[in-house]
């Protein structure tokens, strides 16, 4: 008797496998891992296979055909998945559609080629840089394959052969970071400083920030012609001041060899930039800041209550936020950087904020539209490292694997393979 109902079971299992046609990915509170689920979704595409984003649906799920290989990723990775009938499924998407629900499926059709930008010695192990990057880190744990780039294979106009850029923690005005008051006798400092002066002459260029000012204008015209480009931490606003400050000197002696032009201010040309707007520059060589965009040093939060709030897109109208803003929660964990969070007082009239912390009148994620591209700035270092200093180790995210300040980097990832735009040429 028993071995009759042992076969009726494997029968009923066998049947519900041969008619379920489709694999749920769940992204709410149920997925033991979010991160690697962002990774399943890219290895389906690599494989040339369809996957679904269901937009505000249990978080914004992934829903594939049913395939057993997914299935054993999905496995392998510790991601959750459920195995649906043809019938639930169109259930869902039934619900998705309804005019009153703010919910959408948008279809993920190419994995996307991803860059870093970042010092190839960083790429190596070496330490020219004695920090990490959480964008990386993000994509090595999810296991989406990127190639770095820097300098000289942005001159050399190699940034078309991807869809996607990160822009690691760069200081593209070519001041180091302003790091000279606390690292500049360090051997890394020192060694970081030659390498760049020696990139700048090898590419014609009688100081770092003419080159740093070449590189931006590069990813600018990327932008222009459809690439999709991320920046964290200092990489965003100093991005936007290079821009600003092309043609005029705002670098003092300590670090290209000559004074900074003391009308400087007055020459920034506000309209260069991606998302900033009248803001003003810290002339003191010897201050851990560039300007006023950040909110750093003038934020009085307390780490016990500093978190941001993600806003509410409509999906069916506005699918692009919605897609950035995808998470199991609306409230995502603060955390500090060389460039924390943006004051809202000049940020652009034109461009989006995603994310923000009200009582402190401070922008946390943005994003807006240039030429035929887009870009997204996400303030901070480590969404999981509330303060990381300088040579603090690398976050293990097999800590943190339902991260939602790490969702939001692989929001952005995987965002081109559903909003493909025709390049510029």
């Amino acid at each position: 008797m028993k071995k009759i109902i042992l076969i009726g079971i494997l029968a009923f299992a066998y049947a519900f496998q041969a008619s379920a046609s489709y694999i749920l990915i769940p992204m709410d509170e149920n997925q033991k891992n979010h991160l690697k689920a962002y990774g399943i979704a890219y290895w389906v595409l690599e494989s040339e296979v369809e996957i679904f984003w269901l937009l505000n649906y249990k978080g914004g799920s992934f829903a594939v055909k049913n395939n057993v290989k997914i299935q054993e990723e999905c496995v392998t990775r510790d991601v959750s998945f459920n195995i649906i009938p043809d019938a639930q499924y169109t259930q869902i998407l039934q619900e998705i559609a309804h005019p009153e629900k703010n919910m959408d499926a948008i279809k993920l059709e190419t994995a996307p080629k991803v860059a870093v930008y970042t010092p190839t010695e960083n790429a190596k192990g070496e330490e020219i840089q004695p920090w990490d990057d959480a964008v990386t880190l993000v994509l090595t744990y999810a296991e989406i394959p990127y190639d770095v780039v820097y300098d000289s294979e942005v001159l050399e106009d190699k940034l078309a052969e991807y869809d996607w850029l990160h822009l690691h923690h760069e200081d593209f005005t070519g001041q180091y970071g302003k790091f000279y008051a606390s690292y500049g006798s360090r051997p890394w400092y020192r060694d970081h400083v030659a390498k760049m002066e020696s990139l700048a002459t090898k590419h014609g260029f009688a100081k770092v920030s003419q080159l740093k000012l070449a590189v931006v204008q590069k990813i600018r015209d990327y932008v222009t012609g459809g690439g999709f480009m991320f920046a964290m931490c200092s990489a965003t606003d100093t991005y936007d001041i290079a821009l600003s400050a092309s043609g005029v000197d705002i670098c003092d002696h300590i670090y290209d060899g000559d004074p900074q032009d003391p009308s400087a201010q007055s020459k920034l040309n506000f309209e260069h930039a991606f998302a900033f707007q009248d803001f003003k520059l810290v002339r003191d060589p010897l201050k851990y800041e560039y300007s006023d965009i950040d909110a750093s040093n003038t934020r009085k939060v307390d780490m016990k209550v500093d978190y941001f709030t993600l806003f509410d897109f409509s999906a069916k109208w506005d699918p692009v936020p919605t897609m950035l803003t995808q998470n199991h929660t609306r409230t995502v964990k603060g955390f500090m950087g060389q460039t924390t969070a943006f004051r809202n007082e000049v940020i652009k009239s034109s461009v989006l904020v995603m994310g923000e912390n009200k009582p402190a009148k401070e922008a946390r994620y943005i994003h807006g539209e240039y030429g035929y591209g887009t870009w997204t700035f996400y303030g901070g270092h480590d969404p999981e490292d509330y303060r990381h200093y300088v040579h603090d180790p690398p976050t293990d995210l097999n800590l943190h694997p339902n991260s939602p300040g790490y969702r939001l980097i692989l929001n952005n990832v995987l965002f081109p393979a559903a909003k493909k735009k025709k390049r510029k040429t």
